[in-house]
């Protein structure tokens, strides 16, 4: 079972500011609009990693994420 779920609210938390996504998505927040579920956490070894994560932004961006990278609100 994926460890968030549609409709939970999140902050997007990249701490490695070496990390593409950094300066574009670290500290913003969304709404979390559907998990779809994939077979990396068979690659991986963690099941959480199976699961990535369509948050819809609060500026209306839809980005994809992975459970690594969110926070509650």
């Amino acid at each position: 079972m994926a460890p968030i779920k549609a409709g939970d609210k999140v902050r997007i938390d990249i701490p490695d500011t070496t990390d593409p996504d950094h300066d574009r998505l670290h500290g913003e927040m969304g709404t979390v609009v559907e998990v779809v579920e994939d077979d990396l956490g068979g690659v991986t070894g963690d099941s959480r990693d199976s699961y990535k994560f369509r948050v819809r932004l609060d500026d209306d961006e839809v980005v994809n994420t992975r459970w690594v990278d969110l926070r509650p609100v």
